[in-house]
């Protein structure tokens, strides 16, 4: 839903993996190739050396990478990049656990100077931590959504009115942000919006290059812009944070 109300030029990796999962086989080779160093990096953390694409470590990473993307559920609104990551390490440390040839740097990441509790399970600790902050974003995140949409309704508005007239060309898109920032700087027109629950349009209309008309088509969109910024909404502001520096 945030995609089309908020959608850029380009998409994003997440929308790319969606892509993937509905079969654009194009969009996966693409990704599997742009990522490569992605991958090695992480790779190479677990390993505790640099590997490149001639290692087996390698590969393991390359279908990891691949089933994160299969796996991935934009639905949750997560990274797909930091789930990619859990899941890349864990695999890997899968194939060092199995695999003779790291049988001593298992031994020395499990075994710490006779200690239980090694560099292993500590690096298996903070995959879970880390795979618990993200499902708690995700949870914030909703929670946010939905406090975001009970304010909607108080201006009479919802999610299917702002994608119904959300601004379908970048210009116009771009000048109703552009008219939202303008009231949420302005402490006059930020007041008036929020006392009459409509866009305060003679003063706006000297305050920003954009005609009345505009203006008046996007209403809608502009107010839901300005009740992210103006309010305690930290995921949705990141979400639109791009947009406003561009």
């Amino acid at each position: 839903m945030l995609n089309l109300l908020f959608k850029e030029k380009n998409k994003s990796l997440e929308e790319i993996a969606v892509s993937i999962q509905n079969g654009d086989e194009a969009a996966l080779q693409e990704l599997l190739s742009k990522y490569k160093p992605f991958i090695k990096k992480t790779v190479s953390s677990v390993c505790k050396h640099y590997i490149d694409e001639s290692y087996d470590e390698f590969s393991i990473g390359l279908i990891a990478f691949h089933e994160a993307i299969m796996k991935f559920d934009h639905n949750k609104g997560s990274s797909l990049l930091a789930f990619a990551e859990v899941i890349i390490k864990r695999k890997v440390i899968d194939y060092i656990r199995s695999n003779s040839k790291y049988k001593e740097l298992s031994m020395q990441l499990v075994t710490n100077d006779g200690e239980n509790n090694g560099k292993l399970q500590s690096l298996e600790d903070n995959l879970s931590i880390e795979s618990f902050h993200i499902k708690k974003d995700d949870e914030k995140r909703r929670e946010e959504i939905i406090r975001f949409q009970e304010l909607l309704k108080t201006y009479k508005l919802s999610f299917s009115d702002l994608v119904k007239q959300s601004p379908k060309h970048e210009d116009a898109r771009i000048n109703a942000f552009m008219a939202a920032k303008a009231i949420v700087e302005d402490r006059v027109l930020l007041a008036q919006l929020m006392e009459n629950k409509k866009l305060p349009m003679k003063l706006l209309e000297k305050r920003v290059s954009v005609s009345r008309k505009t203006l008046e088509r996007n209403r809608k969109y502009i107010i839901a812009v300005v009740l992210i910024l103006a309010g305690d909404f930290l995921y949705l502001k990141e979400y639109i944070k791009g947009r406003l520096e561009g």
